[in-house]
């Protein structure tokens, strides 16, 4: 373990009692070294003092680097972490004024851990920005007790000796985070215990890892939101009160998570290591993503929402809403609008999974080949009058939208759905069969059923395309686990916020009242429309048995036509005198 950086740094300094004496006098003195450094560097305010506890923004400009200055340290203090958080720009946090390896870290949100030594009452480390921008942030000082088990102690994987960091990765599916493990507290000047020698209840190998969870507001990217929420999850308390825990992990787990990605929606996760034995914790630096890079121009942060996209559902949604409440009247229209929709979603998970086409030209292709789906559903009416192989296909599609909606419920967290695929897909196809067997038993209430919801859902995707609603995970989780193997060990809850409950309620509305108001119009008409093409058949045929029925001597449509051609292209003869009949 490195030597716990703090009073080396002030050359001036001496160690005082544990008694708590001269804590004055440390704070002057650590200031006044502080002044001398900066002025022999010919700087401006490069240190800040932290009081515990305290959080306080710092603006580092480049090639700048800020002391931050811990004083008055308690005795009973035995480790303390400072912890710098920035929206989205890198910053470094090190032991040295020097950054160097194993004593220094470059992240978004990072953190040092400084073991303290007997009778030490101050601390410093330094905060620099890596690159030519500069560098603003929230920072803060935790401190923790020697009962207190120590995060990121039994680190094995970065340079750091300690590593009280969360580090996270994600794409488009899901976002993972891993921590070092922890170690027991020790007291001041002792060694730390060890890490692997045993698995016995007095080792490490008895901490607990309770991972929490804080959703940001959503549609909101500010830096002021994200600094609002790293202070309600910077601390242990705080991280209780306000997070949600997902899931606690024992010492023998693998010390990671995954969950689902939510690109534009700002997460902070937080890891809280417990000691059962002496009912003692501490918490890990707390980490926040939106799940998109700010520094993309094409498909960053600010630029999520893809014209080709919101034109695609802005369609989709205006075709939706007719559905809503017209589409039985309109049964054409209702078909091509249902097998548009079966056939478009079908062959994008196709095409996903089997080429590596831009995401513009897939939506394409799907548009188009929805487009073709959407006419052999109609044809297949309008030439053979199939009435139930139509309703199979709205059976399905209504099923699929009500298995989506029960698997994005808490019941799709199972343990039992989400770790086994098999079991996941059962389930879905089960509730797809219940409704699906509803349509046989009602197929005109079903039919009006399935307008209704499925035709509202397509407004609510519409509104996602321009702001942000977590209904739209309903079905894009079912879309994730179809185009990604690994999916199934992702939590895939989402937040609810204002917004969600409005769309809610905006669904339930235009559900209701186009279900509602078709039940009404159809309820004197017959179950289903007939098909044109038989009806037309049966019409010919009874025209031509029919001698009585004075459209049997009415041209037909082709004579007609010929007939008006030529009279557009022959010259008429002139008829002479005619005589006209007396009887």
């Amino acid at each position: 373990m490195h030597e716990p950086v703090g009073l080396n740094h002030f050359s001036s300094l001496t160690i005082f009692g544990e008694g708590g004496e001269n804590y004055r006098g440390i704070e002057d003195t650590i200031l006044a070294e502080a002044r001398y450094s900066h002025q022999s560097h010919g700087l401006q305010r490069d240190f800040v003092v932290f009081l515990l506890g305290t959080f306080q923004n710092v603006s580092i400009s480049e090639n700048e680097s800020v002391q931050a200055v811990v004083s008055r340290i308690p005795s009973e203090v035995a480790f303390i972490t400072l912890q710098f958080h920035t929206h989205h720009h890198n910053a470094t946090l090190s032991y040295t004024r020097t950054p160097g390896l194993g004593l220094s870290l470059t992240a978004v949100d990072l953190g040092l851990l400084s073991a303290l030594q007997p009778g030490q009452t101050s601390l410093s480390l330094f905060i620099s920005s890596p690159g030519a921008d500069t560098v603003a942030g929230t920072a803060v000082t935790l401190p923790f007790s020697s009962t207190d088990p120590v995060p990121g102690a039994c680190n094995m994987e970065s340079t750091l000796d300690i590593d009280p960091n969360v580090y996270v990765h994600y794409n488009l599916y899901e976002t993972m985070i891993r921590f070092a493990p922890a170690n027991l507290g020790y007291e001041r000047g002792e060694a730390p215990p060890a890490c692997d020698q045993s698995t016995e209840s007095s080792t490490r190998w008895r901490l607990q890892y309770d991972i929490y969870r804080y959703f940001l507001p959503e549609n909101d990217l500010s830096e002021r939101s994200l600094f609002t929420g790293i202070q309600v999850m910077a601390n242990t308390q705080a991280v209780m009160e306000n997070g949600k825990r997902i899931m606690t992990l024992s010492s023998s787990d693998m010390s990671m998570a995954v969950f689902n990605s939510i690109p534009g929606q700002g997460v902070i996760y937080s890891v809280i290591v417990r000691d059962p034995l002496l009912n003692s914790y501490a918490s890990y630096v707390p980490v926040h993503t939106y799940a998109c890079s700010f520094a993309s121009t094409v498909d960053g942060c600010q630029t999520l929402g893809k014209i080709s996209t919101k034109v695609f559902f802005t369609t989709t949604g205006l075709a939706g809403l007719f559905v809503c409440f017209l589409g039985h009247r309109f049964f054409q229209s209702e078909l091509f609008f249902m097998g548009f929709s079966f056939a478009a979603f079908f062959f994008f998970v196709l095409i996903t999974r089997t080429t590596q086409l831009d995401y513009d030209i897939r939506l394409a292709v799907s548009a188009v080949i929805g487009m073709v789906g959407g006419v052999i559903m109609v044809m297949s009416w309008w030439r053979f009058g199939i009435v139930i192989a139509c309703v199979i296909v709205v059976g399905l599609l209504l099923g699929f939208l009500v298995a989506s909606t029960v698997l994005f419920t808490p019941f799709g967290d199972l343990d039992v759905l989400r770790h086994s695929d098999v079991v996941f897909w059962v389930t879905f196809c089960c509730f797809m069969v219940i409704v699906l067997l509803f349509f046989v038993r009602c197929p005109r209430e079903g039919n009006i059923t399935a307008c209704g919801i499925v035709g509202a859902y397509a407004v609510v995707l519409a509104v996602n395309a321009y702001i942000y609603t977590s209904l739209s995970y309903i079905t894009m989780n079912i879309l994730k686990r179809f185009l990604n193997n690994s999916f199934s060990a992702v939590f895939t809850d989402v937040p609810f916020q204002t917004i969600d409950y409005i769309m809610i309620s905006v669904w339930v509305v235009l559900a209701v009242s186009g279900i509602v108001l078709q039940l009404y119009r159809e309820h004197s008409r017959p179950v289903f429309p007939p098909s044109p093409y038989l009806l037309w058949v049966q019409e010919r045929e009874r025209r031509r048995t029919n001698i009585l029925d004075p459209s049997h001597h009415f041209p037909s449509l082709p004579s007609r036509l010929l007939a008006r051609v030529q009279q557009l292209t022959k010259r008429r003869e002139p008829a002479g005198e005619h005589t006209p009949l007396l009887l």
